[in-house]
């Protein structure tokens, strides 16, 4: 390896390669071929195809001769930071990253000055070639990184175009965590013979990182979220969310009750998602919201918590996520929240990472407080005072606090901190279920949890909906078990139907932002009353007035007379229902 770097190396205080290192930097120092490197993201990828990239390269040719292809923004301007940092003592070489979300003026520009080395994302590459403002024709060396993530996010067709492009091209390193069919159907096509090296296996258990799980209805995934949250005053981590809008919309819930988080997702532009990176890594966030590809582009050390909002449907993104924690050396712990129904998903992911996942209570409204009390009073026991703070107003302190009992002191300074936390929880209702979701004891008495909601729609059989299409429209967009929609009654104009107490804002709160044959869709609770006869408003159901078909269990009578209607006994986001005694559907407030 040229004398350069192998000063940075020392400079950076770099000792132990890593596996993929290891196997990957000498046969490409002493006989460049092509080659696939399988490995987890964070084990040092960029330095395994990084370092003998910049061995190779020429200094005195001033045209590109590398290019490195990456999913994100974020990984583009991270490889080219971790390129230029063990090409420091290279004198005469330019790295350039282009990518969406900024202006490409200037990377036409940067282009134009002829860098050894281009780091780029596809769709921008393409821009900048459609352009006519960058030439490959004397490309000699194109690196693939993360290979799968580019190719799930759609990029298979710009990458088979760019490959086109190379007509020069000597060699293609191609790095990726899985060899998908995908991945290797690239490989068959542009690839000549290939070597792999695959440390995969050995990366995807990582002893430090304690795995665990909590099972809650999917309705509750969001109060689920805030215990854990609760729970773990002092946590840095990763909150992964399925897609884009999931990200911004649970971090928008809560940065409304105050916790210190922000997105990161694809449709934030560049300068926010920077802005965003800065301050969680100055730890002004305590936690950041993110889907997969956003997250490929973080690269920080001390996360102590990584939590699954949801599961990926891959069962190996599971390590990727996991992988954000116990760097270094350090120990951390990975949450999953999942429905009864994804045990078997956690068994298979299980079997994927060779450990044990534990089963973890969630915890209930005292614990949270208890844990959040102890935290407190451990700050304070550590807390050491500013000299001169002490010195200007200790004799005030003394003087304001002088007939104060020191254990009252103490009470009146927790409860001060607290309050919101004591309040939040005084009434919080038990959120763990077991694997058979049990609770869904339908009208049998109880807690609100078990005990039936009915619900009006304001679409009917005019608008095409049947019993059955009432069932798919609403298990489509709600994760709901069919078996749990009970009672149901098509009208004309409108529709009624039971579901748990338990799930019956978040059926409102998800059916309502959508449309039915076109038609905006509108939930409220219903009174349920017998009107006795036709022209009943659509608040209660007549009685013999409609063409309505029931399902399920037997009704219980026509409950003529007044509606009974079952009040929530349990805080929710929003504070207790409203039980008064209109008959009129009641509006949900919304949280």
């Amino acid at each position: 390896m040229r004398e350069e770097l192998t000063r940075a190396i020392s400079d950076l205080g770099f000792e132990i390669p890593t596996p993929i290192q290891l196997k990957v930097i000498p046969q490409l120092l002493t006989e460049p071929i092509d080659i696939i490197g399988l490995a987890q993201t964070g084990t040092g990828k960029t330095a395994a195809y990084g370092l003998p990239l910049l061995h190779h390269v020429d200094l005195a040719v001033k045209h590109v001769q590398c290019l490195v292809l990456s999913p994100t923004r974020e990984l583009c301007m991270q490889i080219q930071e971790e390129l230029n940092k063990y090409g420091t003592h290279m004198k005469g070489l330019h790295i350039t990253a282009v990518y969406g979300g900024v202006s490409i003026t200037g990377q036409i520009k940067d282009v134009r000055a002829n860098p050894q080395i281009i780091v780029a994302t596809p769709g921008r590459l393409i821009d900048l070639l459609e352009r006519k403002a960058i030439s490959l024709n004397h490309l000699q060396y194109v690196v693939l990184d993360e290979a799968d993530e580019m190719l799930n996010m759609g990029f298979r067709e710009d990458i088979e175009l760019i490959l086109k492009n190379t007509p020069e091209r000597e060699h293609t390193w191609l790095f990726s965590a899985t060899m998908s069919n995908e991945v290797r159907g690239i490989a068959k096509r542009f690839m000549k013979e290939w070597k792999e090296f695959s440390v995969a296996a050995a990366n995807v258990t990582n002893e430090n990182i304690d795995h665990q799980y909590f099972v809650a209805n999917h309705h509750n995934r969001f109060e689920t979220l805030r215990r854990l949250l609760d729970f773990a005053p002092g946590i840095y981590g990763i909150i992964f969310t399925r897609t884009k809008q999931d990200a911004q919309d649970v971090s928008e819930k809560l940065m409304k009750m105050g916790y210190h988080v922000s997105p990161l997702h694809g449709d934030m532009d560049q300068k926010m998602r920077t802005k965003v990176m800065e301050r969680f890594k100055s730890r002004q966030l305590q936690a950041i919201v993110a889907t997969d590809v956003a997250a490929r582009g973080i690269d920080v050390n001390d996360i102590t918590h990584v939590i699954n909002y949801e599961l990926p449907d891959d069962p190996e993104v599971y390590t990727h996520r996991s992988g954000r924690t116990a760097r270094a050396g350090k120990s951390g712990i990975c949450m999953s929240i999942v429905s009864p129904k994804q045990i078997a998903n956690i068994r298979q992911i299980e079997r994927l990472v060779k450990q044990k996942f534990h089963k973890t209570d969630i915890p209930d409204g005292a614990e949270v407080v208890r844990k959040r009390i102890f935290h407190f009073m451990e700050q304070i026991s550590k807390a050491e005072p500013q000299e001169d703070f002490a010195k200007l107003y200790q004799e005030s302190i003394r003087e304001q606090f002088a007939n104060i009992d020191k254990d009252e002191l103490i009470r009146k300074l927790i409860w001060l901190n607290l309050r919101e936390t004591i309040d939040a929880y005084q009434n919080a209702e038990d959120l763990n279920i077991g694997f058979e979701g049990k609770e869904r004891d339908r009208d049998r008495g109880g807690s609100r949890g078990n005990k039936s909601v009915r619900l009006f729609i304001n679409i009917g059989e005019k608008d095409g909906l049947s019993t059955q299409k009432l069932i798919q429209f609403v298990t489509e967009n709600v994760d709901i078990d069919a078996n749990a929609i009970d009672r149901i009654t098509v009208r004309e104009l409108s529709s009624f139907f039971n579901v748990p107490g338990d799930a019956s804002n978040h059926v409102v709160d998800h059916l309502s932002q959508k449309k039915y044959n076109g038609r905006k869709v509108r939930l409220e609770e219903a009174e349920q009353r017998s009107v006795g006869g036709g022209g009943g408003s659509y608040g209660g159901e007549e009685r013999g007035g409609g063409s309505g078909a029931s399902r399920g269990r037997s009704p219980r009578g026509s409950q003529s007379g007044g509606g009974s209607r079952f009040s929530s006994e349990t805080k929710s986001y929003g504070g207790s229902r409203d039980s008064s005694g209109d008959d009129k559907p009641k509006r949900k407030r919304k949280y």
